[in-house]
């Protein structure tokens, strides 16, 4: 029996099944910040501060693009396991070829417009000039992979739609042990500094791209991958195009929210600032942890759509939901009575310690007022229906900064945390608040079929 290309047609819905999917994508999310602090490990035996400030820089303006084109992985997921559920093999293969064709257009824009757009990140970013200058060498290398590192969006989001995350929890550990490796060979023995990090996730990527497409070659075998006027058919493209559209405004009003938290958050003291950066660690631990249940959440619930099975829907978003929210209650749980340990590992600073300690409370809050919305973002992702998303994120998106206006001069960093987890409630009743009409909508289509 083939690990990766198990039918998901042929596996009846249960506990295991939605554990199947989500435990590989959570120790996934695992190897992400192993792979910052190598390259970080790696340049600072330099002994030099300006080489770790430079790849720092430019980790997060490439990441920081790569993450508008998270839409791709989103997007394709739910089109795919619709697809799926409705047995339409032709427009299962079909999504796969437009996501990695749209990865891999969209990665050729970006060594095209590199100049001004990178330019121009550099320009918003304080650093003296030998970082921005070394800066600029990482990105320069660094966008010949953009093709790749796209187009690895459009394979992950199908391989998770098929339900083989397993696959692309192996397709993540080869990315990133190839990574690492190279980073000691490029910089530690032949020194190339900056540009060695740089040259080894070039390699790595492209090295990434051709096994997903292997990992994914059940899309491959029948021919319909090449059925181009399926592939380029406009009613197909327009739909994939407006799915596309609206979670990509949906999750700039997200990051836009987050990076005025972090914003805000820099005109308190040094000891706070240090504090919210900390206790956000936190954020991103749960984070990692839901990913994997929301995942297969847009899995099962858009091949129960696909299916026309309301039955089948309602169970999916119910049972990855019983595992989303026990994990957050284990996660407020760990928070609450191991959250000043965690704090001292992070920092030795005695005052930024206090302060963390006093803001703790928020992120025991945190993952309990937030599993709603990560899990109801998975199931609406599944049924593609971004349009709510879109809409129910930008009145939340309005509350946000109601409260926050409210509060943070009356409460100061408190009235900031505050403003965050209040988002956070606003999203998951928003969504919530449209989700029995989603359900409805899967009972009609099953009757009309």
């Amino acid at each position: 029996m083939d690990l990766f290309n198990m039918s998901p047609g042929s596996k009846t819905l249960s506990h295991k099944r939605v554990l199947g999917v989500a435990i590989p994508i959570v120790l996934a999310n695992a190897t992400i910040p192993i792979l910052g602090a190598v390259d970080t490990a790696v340049v600072g035996q330099m002994g030099l501060a300006a080489p770790i400030g430079a790849v720092g820089i430019g980790a997060i303006i490439i990441s920081a693009i790569y993450w508008l084109f998270g839409f791709l992985r989103m997007g394709t997921t739910g089109l795919a396991a619709q697809a799926i559920g409705s047995n339409d093999h032709s427009e299962t293969s079909a999504l796969l070829v437009r996501g990695i064709l749209i990865g891999l257009s969209a990665g050729l824009v970006l060594i095209i417009t590199q100049i001004p757009l990178f330019g121009g990140a550099l320009g918003l970013a304080p650093a003296s000039f030998e970082v921005e200058s070394l800066a600029q060498e990482y990105l320069k290398i660094r966008v010949y992979s953009a093709p790749a590192a796209i187009a690895i969006f459009g394979i992950a989001g199908w391989l998770i739609a098929k339900e083989m995350t397993r696959a692309v929890l192996v397709l993540m550990l080869l990315i990133n042990s190839i990574n690492i490796t190279l980073d000691f060979v490029f910089v530690l023995k032949l020194g190339w500094g900056v540009e060695g990090v740089a040259f080894a996730t070039l390699v790595a990527e492209w090295i990434g791209l051709f096994f997903g497409l292997w990992l994914a070659r059940e899309g491959f075998k029948d021919g319909y991958w090449r059925n181009w006027s399926q592939i380029f058919d406009r009613a197909r493209l327009i739909k994939m195009a407006k799915v596309n559209s609206d979670i990509l405004i949906r999750s700039v009003l997200l990051e836009i929210a987050f990076v005025s938290f972090l914003f805000l958050g820099s005109s308190f003291d040094d000891a706070t600032l240090a504090a919210n950066q900390v206790l956000i660690q936190f954020l991103n631990i749960t984070a990692y942890a839901m990913d994997g249940f929301a995942f297969a959440a847009e899995a099962l619930v858009g091949q129960a759509l696909g299916a026309r099975n309301r039955l089948m829907f309602r169970k999916s978003a119910i049972m990855t939901s019983q595992w989303g929210f026990g994990s957050v209650v284990v996660m407020a749980i760990i928070f609450a009575v191991f959250g000043s340990n965690i704090i001292d590992v992070m920092t030795t600073a005695e005052d930024v310690r206090e302060v963390s300690r006093e803001y703790l409370p928020w992120m025991v809050l945190a993952p309990l007022v937030g599993a709603a919305a990560w899990m109801l973002d998975g199931i609406f992702i599944g049924a593609t229906r971004t349009a709510d998303m879109r809409n129910m994120m930008f009145i939340s998106f309005c509350v946000y900064l109601l409260v926050l206006v409210i509060l943070l001069p009356r409460f100061e960093n408190h009235g900031l945390w505050a403003s965050l987890i209040i988002f956070s409630i606003a999203r998951g009743v928003t969504l919530g608040f449209k989700y029995p009409k989603l359900e409805a909508s899967v009972e009609k289509s099953s009757l009309k079929s």
